[in-house]
């Protein structure tokens, strides 16, 4: 009974997993919410036009249905947080999963339209909510490439946009103090203190100009040339960083689809200790070589499709993908069986005398294939699978 309802949970969780592409049920639920969503959206705009007042009733219950919908939704994926959180409590998962970011935007989709039941009077304050559920779309489509690729550019490269970002502050500041000193007592009205100098800075610095501020002294017009100068060069560089990651990140998804090369791939297998550093590690935090990835999990009998998110845990057998071996590479593997005389018997791999141009990747131990770190200890009838590089 406890099993039925544990693959229950899980078939459950497969189907409101957004973005789960293996799973037929999966997909159909992503086009469903996403109709439920537009038809949501369809009928917030709708209600705004006076043409469409005589459908009032039937725009309300498109708005009640969704409502229901998004409610039984979040219902099922607080239910199922545990899954998502496997490495957490079920009431912390629960937790974790309502005070995420997606959690948060889940339950704003919904709960705005039970509020005017409690408080009336706030019911067209809480009506400004509803924009909210288009975000539902941005969580749809974040589990696809197209729109990945967007979320990697910006995470990877947020560092540098910061940067930028902080200089073209700096530049509106200064400028709007310099234009504020040299407009206010010909213009008193129009600059009448530091923020009237950082609408009109940040309007010239980002190349808007909407015209309803603007210098008329000599000396601002000089300094507002400058600035427009300055501007183009300011908005190039946050641009030229985003566009830079964009051509970085195709490249990468690139060599890891293997289409640099027409090369057929490799498979090796191999079973997580304990002790690995990747155990209780996100695949999306562990660094691999571009070449190389994991095709596949196996844990507990269960295949799983390896993501980002999936948190890989010991006793799970990895299947590695790489790219099949040439000799013009000038790359060896070599298989090494360990004899009970041997010195290397008893040793931590890391105390093993051989080659920084080598390294142990596999140990195959009795029927066992076990990926090894430094701690791992050689023993009598190990074969060590070993990559060589001339």
């Amino acid at each position: 009974m406890q099993n039925t309802k544990r693959l229950t949970k899980r078939k459950i969780f497969d189907i409101i997993q957004i973005g789960n592409v293996g799973d037929l049920p999966s997909r159909l639920f992503d086009i469903i919410l996403t109709v439920v969503i537009v038809a949501s959206l369809a009928a917030t705009i709708m209600s705004t036009y006076g043409e469409f007042s005589k459908y009032e009733t039937v725009l309300e219950a498109v708005e009640l249905v969704t409502v229901i919908l998004f409610t039984i939704e979040y219902i099922l994926r607080v239910w199922t947080s545990d899954i998502l959180y496997p490495d957490k409590s079920r009431a912390a998962a629960a937790f974790a999963f309502i005070f995420s970011v997606t959690g948060i935007v889940d339950l704003l989709t919904f709960f705005p339209y039970y509020l005017p039941i409690f408080f009336p009077a706030g019911a067209v304050a809480f009506r400004m909510f509803r924009v909210i559920r288009i975000f539902r779309l941005f969580s749809i489509n974040s589990r696809y490439d197209a729109f990945s690729v967007i979320l990697d550019v910006l995470n990877e490269k947020k560092k540098q946009i910061f940067s930028s970002v902080i200089m073209v502050s700096i530049l509106m500041i200064a400028s709007s103090l310099c234009m504020y000193s040299l407009e206010h007592e010909a213009q008193p009205e129009t600059f009448k203190n530091a923020f009237s100098g950082i609408w009109w800075s940040a309007s010239t610095l980002l190349t808007i100009g909407y015209g309803d501020i603007y210098p008329i002294t000599v000396g601002g017009k000089v300094m507002a040339i400058v600035i427009s100068f300055l501007g183009v060069g300011m908005v190039a560089i946050p641009t030229g960083i985003i566009s830079a990651g964009f051509v970085e990140s195709y490249s990468k998804l690139n060599r890891i689809a293997f289409v640099e090369e027409d090369r057929p791939l490799k498979f090796l297998t191999g079973t997580l200790e304990p002790q690995h550093p990747w155990s209780g590690k996100k695949l999306a935090d562990i660094q691999m070589p571009p070449q190389m990835m994991i095709a596949a999990i196996i844990r507990d009998e269960e295949e799983i499709v390896p993501k980002g998110e999936t948190v890989l845990k010991a006793g799970d057998r990895l299947i590695f993908g790489a790219k099949k071996f040439y000799e013009e590479d000038r790359i060896r593997l070599n298989s090494v069986r360990i004899k009970e005389r041997n010195s290397w018997v008893g040793l931590p791999l890391k105390k093993v005398p051989i080659s920084r141009q080598s390294l142990v990747v596999l140990i195959r131990r009795g029927e066992k294939n076990i990926v090894p770190n430094g701690d791992t200890v050689i023993n009598n009838g190990d074969e060590l699978l070993i990559y060589e590089k001339d």
